[in-house]
């Protein structure tokens, strides 16, 4: 079969085994915008940026470009790798809002499915001679590509089924998925799904030797997804994590629900390691396969959370296969990017957008796509303002580096009773038909 013929079958409904759905009922983010989850929703409400030039201290060499680099953490250890610190961080906050009484839980049933990290390998170039006869932290947590997974899951006591995907900036989807079969399986009751990442010397020199790092026109406008001037992304760092289970159990113990995974889908692009294939076929597939497993076809989602990098390949082809999947219903739907004011959180991007696709539904809000003056599309890319709305129907995509695609939708939940409650909007949050200017010394103090 060439590889232009795609004779593929109806995906599935959900079968039996997925009546109870899966449901988010903790979430833990932090990124350059804040060390908690509602700092940097705020922080994505607002349009603030979390992107500065690196510097000598960040340990990432000599090269200094826009980054949105992880500045939160209290009593850093300059030792462990910077991924492990921020997720241990965020692990307490997802484990924390899930409201979880540890006395009646089987710590066997309870599954870790966090991504793989960036390792550190620069203590190998150091001389056998002057290296501490002691490591200061162990090798494995150095170089070991499942470090964070092992030492959270570790430091937590979550002896269920551990798993860790690496399958680039998709990775944190494709965890969230695997968590989603722990529990479909029955190996587990809940399961800490997500990923983080950190910026190491040897990937944002690998990047920037690529040619895919934009380095302005300024430093906070230097990524601008779905814009006719984009110049590539800019690296970031964080970590998301959400508390996963089955929806009845969720309601038994009296949990409340950010929303229910509805659809699923994996494809790959069989093309080029790091290069878009312009036939976007595959990912329209990808597209109408969620939406179809949903049960959205009459209706379409309402929110895309895209991947959105500010490159001249993916936004073009994200789109159009947006347009194309989606037909007449894609003119009802909004869509946005974080990576503008967050930076390309690489490994850990597909969970944080994730987390902040929960909170837009939890909260009514559909965020803005910063830095989107000229845009490439007539679809709704909510430039600079975000927009206010019921959202019901979600997807949020990955389109990463070997070809991935990954898509998860979500729902609200139809128990209401049960469902999160709303949070009031920052007063500074960027609405559409509210367009103001915040004080730029107003905007200082809210940072700092």
């Amino acid at each position: 079969m060439s590889s232009s013929s795609h004779n593929i079958l109806p995906f599935p409904k959900q079968s039996p085994v997925e009546e109870d759905p899966i449901v988010i009922t903790g979430v833990g983010l932090g990124t350059s915008l804040g060390s908690n989850r509602e700092a940097v929703w705020e922080g994505i409400q607002t349009g603030k940026s979390g992107i500065r030039l690196t510097n000598e201290r960040d340990g990432v060499g000599d090269l200094r470009l826009p980054c949105g680099m992880v500045d939160w953490l209290e009593d850093r250890d300059p030792v462990q790798l910077k991924s492990i610190q921020i997720t241990r961080h965020v692990a307490a906050e997802a484990l924390s809002d899930a409201n979880l009484n540890w006395d009646k839980i089987d710590r066997t049933r309870f599954g870790c499915s966090i991504s793989a990290q960036f390792g550190n390998i620069g203590y190998c170039y150091e001389p056998p001679e002057t290296r501490d006869t002691e490591p200061q932290t162990p090798w494995y947590e150095e170089l070991l590509p499942n470090a964070v997974n092992g030492v959270v899951a570790n430091e937590f006591g979550l002896h269920g089924p551990r798993i860790c995907h690496t399958t680039a900036c998709a990775s944190g989807l494709v965890s969230t998925i695997a968590g989603v079969r722990m529990l479909q399986s029955g190996q587990s009751d809940f399961a800490l799904c997500g990923a983080a990442d950190a910026i190491t010397e040897l990937i944002l020199a690998s990047f920037y030797r690529m040619g895919v790092l934009s380095t302005g026109p300024t430093i906070q406008t230097a990524c601008r997804p779905f814009d006719e001037t984009r110049g590539g992304f800019v690296m970031g760092e964080g970590a998301a994590l959400m508390v996963l289970e089955r929806r009845s159990q969720a309601i038994e113990r009296g949990a409340t629900i950010y929303a229910e995974l509805a659809g699923w889908s994996t494809l790959c692009q069989a093309h080029h390691v790091t290069g878009l294939d312009g036939d976007v076929e595959c990912l329209v597939e990808l597209i109408r396969q969620m939406v179809r497993r949903a049960g959205w076809e009459y209706r379409g989602p309402q929110y895309i959370n895209a991947h959105g990098t500010g490159t001249e390949q993916n936004d073009r082809s994200e789109l159009q296969a947006i347009s194309m999947a989606l037909g007449d219903k894609a003119d009802k739907t909004v869509i946005s990017s974080n990576k503008a004011v967050m930076g390309h959180l690489i490994n850990a991007a597909g969970a944080a957008e994730l987390a902040i696709t929960a909170l837009a539904m939890r909260d009514g809000y559909a965020p803005p796509t910063m830095n989107l003056e000229s845009p490439i599309s007539e679809l709704d890319c909510l430039p600079k303002y975000g927009t206010q709305a019921n959202i019901d129907r979600s997807l949020k995509l990955s389109l990463a580096f070997g070809g991935h695609l990954v898509g998860i939708a979500l729902r609200k939940t139809p128990f209401e009773q049960h469902s999160r409650t709303a949070q009031p909007l920052s007063p500074q949050a960027r609405i559409r038909g509210k367009e103001t200017t915040v004080p730029a010394d107003q905007s200082a103090r809210r940072a700092a």
